[in-house]
Parts: C-alpha cells; structure tokens; sequence
C-alpha cells in the first residue's frame, strides 16, 4: 500500500491549518498623513506597527494596494517604504497592517522555481506549494558555540577554485570583480558543477534582460532543477531588491535544516548595500563612507553570518560576488565583505582582456580553510606552483620587454617554462566541468611529469 497520498494530504492539511492560524482576529488601519519622495508618514495603531511590519495603502484606484514596509518612526508617525510605485497613494489613504514580521513558507517543490522577492513564483509555472512552517525572513544566524565546524572540501567544478582556493562545506567566500569579468558566468558555472545538493541563487538588482539569459544559457535545465532562483531586477524598489538578498539566505536556512548541503550563490551583495543605503538614506540616516548610511555595516555582517554551518548536519556553503566600482577593491562594501568572509575569489579585467576565463587572479585570492583541508602531496603542489606564478608575475614587465636573459636566474627560467602551461591549466570553458581530484592530477601531471621530463633530457 502506498502512503504517498497520505502524507500528501497531510502536508496540505498541515499548510491549511497554519493559513488559518496566520489569520488576524480583528483588522488594524491606518491613514496616509505625509508621502516625500520615497518614504510615506502613516498615524494609527502604532503598538501593532514595530519595525518590519508589513503594511497595505489601499489607493482607491480599482483595488490597487500598495505593499509597504515600516523601517522608523517619526513621532506619532510610522515611517513606511514602498515595494513598488506609490501612483495613487494620497493623503488619508488606509493603510491595513498585514503582520509584524516578513515570514516564508517554502517547500522542497520550490526546487526548479523562479521566484521574486514577496516568495511568488515569476516562471508561469503555477503556484507554489506551501510548507507547514515559517521561516523569518531575518532570521538571527545559528548561535556560535552551537555551530558545527567547516566540512571536507566541496567540489565546485572549476579547477581554479578547487585547486588554488579550495572551499570547504560551510565556508563563506566573496567574488571581487568590476562589471562585465564574468561574475555571472562563474556563478552558472558553480550552480550546474558544484557537488552539493541544492542550490539557491540570488540575483539582486540584476539587469532585467539578463535574467532569462542567465536561465536558459547559463544554467540551464540540468542546474535550474536543484536550484532555486530569487530574481529582484534594478528597477524594482530598494525594499524588493534587500528583501531578495533575506529571501535567498531564508530559502537556503529551510534546505539546510533538512540536512542537506546548500550552495548559496549571491549576484551581488554591493546591490543589497545600495539597497539598503536608499532605505537608510529616506529615513533620515547620517551619509557616511562614500554614502552608505551606518545599516549598511550593521545589516552587511546580519545577512552573510546566516550562511555557514548549522547546528545540524546542514551546510550552508556561501558564494557572494561583490562588484568592485571602478576596480576599487578596498571601497568600503567590498573592505567591510572582505573582513566578514572566510576568503575572497579576485577576478581581473586584465585577464578577462587576454583570453582567459574564468578570469580569477589565484595569487590574489585566498581561502581560509587552506592549507588544512588538503592533503600533504595536494599542499606541495599548491604552494609550488603558487611560488613559480608569483615570480613569473614579479617579473612579467621585463620578460614582456625582453630585458630579461634566459639563463641568468634558475628560478625564473622555470618560472617561464611553466607559464604557458598553467595559463592552460587556469582556463576552462563555460560549459565544462572538472571534478576536484581530476583538477590536483592535472596540475601533478603539469608539475611532476614536467620534471621527471626535464630530467631525463638533461
């Protein structure tokens, strides 16, 4: 007998029996009083409208509500930000309060979805199902000295990454790059390669003409099925594109809790400060650094130490790009993610320039977990080949020039000798996958053949 239907019905009584229990005894309004620019002034029942709050303006134009959230008060007055356009909102307007906090309730059916910011599913592939529990969209992160240790090393399928800046289950690694290096790319490529059991990508802020694009190209069905994608375009409200950035985070603590390894990609954290600076900036924050309002730090370290390990046998391993202005890396978002992260990934528009991609400078980039998670021999190999870059780099300009003179340093000469070689190695294309020891015995067989080579020559 099969208890299929069963615990069917069952979830969906369970998701019925939590709608009802969500439902207000009595409604709560109150009344448009101000609207400057993006923020709107609301008296009423202020004791039902704490920070977080969600709120309704019914404009009276054929049913059309706009959705608000509070962010401060002003007085006898809750300051209120829109999720879309305020046409239609004017003075005395009611305004319903909907609940005190922002909560989800995603299901494993979501996997394969398109979702916007509100949880809603933007795909045409119909509703979506429901779970029993809710989820707060800013949860606190797991307690520190409950949570597990990093795991063995996650196969991420690109053998720059798993060789030179291997991550770890559960660690939290930054993406650095300027517009146009192939964030985007790199990000599809971890989705459709990674070895972990599902993936939640956040676009935040994203160009709205890329988002089908990155679907149907970049990832791909194979990759849209263990994903599940929170799409907040640049035109949506500064409200729409922070909560996309809390909705993925949620979404990857519910598969998490389930015991499962999750990769959490994030397109682009810079975004969600941006976001959050237009909040902060409408309720009257103090500009700081280049801008951003004293939230922007406070909320940054709140949203990226959700990922990681839980207290379970769940992971959260984050991947979280942030766009660099002017190839600034030491601009206050990207120092601040940097100080936050368990490592940073840098990618070069030099190298983007040359051919060569993904376009990531290893030299540049560090994980934290390294050298403990690998093994003695994999160490050596690293740290080699790191050495003999390092020095081809040290001295690029003079080779290029042809200052240099073959012979005159033993170093350099082998340096030179494998450059070409690891440029090949570094290089992998859009839709290919390397598999973490095959990445090690390339780089052994580049290494260690090369020499036993060398040797038998001479």
């Amino acid at each position: 007998m099969s208890f299929a239907p069963f615990m069917e019905n069952n979830r969906s009584m369970l998701s019925l029996i939590k709608e009802i229990e969500d439902i207000q005894p009595a409604a709560l309004y109150g009344r448009v009083v101000s609207v400057q620019g993006l923020l709107v002034e609301v008296a009423g029942p202020l004791y039902a409208m704490g920070v977080g709050a969600r709120l309704s303006i019914e404009t009276g134009q054929a049913g059309k509500v706009v959705p608000c959230e509070v962010v401060g008060f002003r007085g006898e007055h809750a300051l209120c930000m829109p999720f879309g356009a305020l046409e239609g909102v004017r003075m005395g307007c009611r305004a319903r309060v909907q609940s005190t906090e922002a909560s989800v309730r995603p299901s494993s059916a979501w996997l394969g979805r398109v979702v916007n910011a509100m949880g809603e599913p933007i795909d045409g592939k119909g509703p979506l199902e429901k779970g029993p529990s809710s989820f707060h969209l800013r949860n606190m992160p797991p307690p520190a000295h409950k949570r597990r240790r990093v795991g063995a090393p996650i196969d991420l399928g690109v053998k720059a990454l798993n060789s030179f800046v291997t991550c770890c289950a559960g660690q939290r690694m930054g993406i650095f790059a300027g517009s146009g290096v192939g964030k985007s790319v790199l990000l599809s490529m971890l989705a459709r390669n990674t070895s972990a059991d599902v993936s939640v990508i956040g676009l935040i802020g994203e160009r709205g003409r890329e988002v089908q694009e990155f679907i149907e190209d970049d990832l791909g069905p194979e990759g849209l099925a263990r994903s599940v994608l929170v799409v907040a375009t640049s035109d949506e409200a500064a409200l729409m594109r922070r909560q996309a950035a809390y909705l993925t985070l949620t979404l990857a603590e519910y598969f998490r809790d389930l015991g499962q390894d999750v990769l959490c990609l994030m397109d682009s954290v810079t975004r969600f400060a941006t976001a959050q600076r237009e909040i902060g900036l409408s309720a009257g924050e103090p500009p700081t650094s280049k801008g951003y309002t004293p939230t922007v730090f406070s909320e940054l370290p709140r949203l990226l130490e959700r990922a990681g390990p839980g207290t379970g046998e769940g992971t959260i391993t984050g991947l979280f790009t942030v766009l660099v202005e002017g190839d600034d890396h030491n601009e206050p978002v990207a120092d601040s993610v940097r100080s936050i992260l368990d490592g940073h990934i840098v990618m070069e528009r030099g190298i983007a320039e040359r051919g060569r991609f993904p376009a990531i400078n290893v030299l540049r980039s560090v994980s934290r977990t390294m050298p403990s998670c690998l093994s003695e021999d994999n160490q050596q190999l690293v740290a080699r080949a790191r050495k003999l870059m390092a020095t081809y780099s040290d001295m690029e300009e003079v080779i290029r020039l042809g200052a240099y003179r073959p012979g005159s340093d033993a170093t350099i000469d082998e340096a030179i000798h494998y450059h070409d070689q690891f440029e090949a190695f570094l290089n992998q294309p859009k839709g290919g996958a390397v598999a973490f020891d095959a990445g090690f015995a390339k780089l052994a067989d580049i290494l260690v053949t090369g020499d036993q080579e060398d040797e038998l020559g001479a």
